[in-house]
């Protein structure tokens, strides 16, 4: 075992890890956290509500605010009060993975390593490269970190999950499924106009709560309901795990570069194939003809939805066995981790103060603008997620 590491790892407000319903940073996290302890390392967890992981715990907030979700204050105070628990910590390094945490990194005495959960074009680029002097930056895809190759990045480590938490099924029913968001950049209303163009039936389950998805469902799902579409809503732990095994395909027809897309390796991990566009991280995820189909057009999906059955469930799943366990992913953390830690202490030696890191693994451009391809975790013959 390598030398054990002291991590405090800071997560936002909303969701408990793990999670009991959505929150899927909270998840990655919640297994993050215990293959790190797996690994030997030493974890403290800065969060909100119950602590159901292998961490040590402290608390900002007794309950997690999920009904305060999109408000501003309740993370500024949660990133507050985890900069005052982070001056009692004797740790290594602190890995961040809210928005306003990494702003509270100037000064301090160890690193910041913050994963970058969201997009970084346009304003959210602009915020980061003002941490530009205070954090180390970890990106979720190789898509995301080209969209922004001139930010300080650390790494790139894919998301991942525990594949034994899901079923894996190769008799498959007759319908497909939609899984996401109730927003039109996870385009639901196109899925449902692509299986119906197939003839297939479609089934929908979608966080729906907040007000402008609310409004998208009334005024884009609402019309489009009939016998050969069905409502689930939101759902979570065995049911989602059933639906997941038991659909015949996943189609999630991305309208924006998803920095990853959680429910593409859910569905993997079930024996699911995935219909989707090559947008953000697909073509990191889904290899074309092998684990799904990845089409330009959306004219082009429901044809590619009828050639879902020629897709082998166990391809899926060894897709997500080989390449997005927790282990993988907490190895390539670690090597993020000490990469950094050495190039601190490297300055450290020199005489250059921490708060002004120097290059930390930003990717040249390419003549497209965008960043080449990395690996963090173990790589496949073709192509990453």
């Amino acid at each position: 075992m390598s030398q054990e590491l002291k991590i405090a790892m800071v997560v936002p407000p909303f969701y408990e890890l793990p999670p009991r319903g959505y929150g899927g940073i909270e998840l990655v996290v919640a297994k993050l956290i215990d293959a790190l302890v797996d690994r030997g390392h030493d974890v403290t967890l800065i969060g909100a509500g119950r602590n159901g992981t292998k961490a040590r715990f402290r608390r900002t907030y007794a309950d997690p605010q999920h009904e305060r979700l999109g408000q501003p204050l309740p993370e500024a105070v949660h990133a507050a009060a985890a900069a005052e628990i982070l001056q009692h910590l004797d740790v290594d390094l602190v890995h961040d993975h809210t928005l306003l945490g990494p702003l509270q990194a100037r000064g301090r005495t160890v690193p910041t390593v913050a994963t970058v959960h969201g997009p970084v074009q346009g304003e959210p680029g602009r915020y980061y490269r003002h941490l530009e002097s205070t954090a180390h930056l970890v990106a979720i895809s190789d898509a995301q970190r080209g969209f922004a190759p001139d930010l300080h990045w650390a790494g790139t480590v894919h998301n991942a999950l525990d594949p034994e938490e899901f079923t894996l099924r190769r008799d498959k029913e007759d319908w497909v499924l939609f899984l996401g968001r109730c927003t039109p950049d996870k385009g639901m209303h196109l899925a449902i106009d692509a299986a119906r163009a197939a003839g297939r039936p479609i089934k929908l389950a979608a966080k729906c709560s907040e007000p402008q998805e609310r409004e998208y469902f009334a005024r884009e799902i609402e019309p489009r309901l009939g016998p050969d579409v069905e409502w689930l809503g939101e759902i979570g732990g065995e049911t989602k795990r059933e639906v997941l095994a038991a659909a015949r395909a996943l189609v999630f027809p991305l309208q924006w570069e998803e920095p990853f897309g959680m429910v593409m390796i859910e569905a993997l991990a079930s024996g699911t194939p995935v219909v989707t566009m090559p947008r953000g991280a697909a073509p990191e995820i889904v290899t074309d003809g092998v684990t799904g189909f990845l089409r330009t057009e959306l004219a082009d999906l429901p044809a590619a939805i009828d050639e879902v059955d020629r897709i082998d469930p166990d391809r899926c799943r060894q897709e997500v066995l080989d390449r997005f366990t927790p282990q993988a992913m907490a190895a390539g953390y670690e090597r993020v981790y000490r990469r950094v830690l050495s190039g601190v202490r490297a300055r450290q030696s020199a005489g250059v103060a921490l708060s002004a890191p120097s290059s930390n693994g930003a990717l040249p451009r390419t003549h497209a603008g965008r960043a080449p391809k990395t690996v963090s975790g173990p790589q496949r013959a073709s192509s990453l997620r």
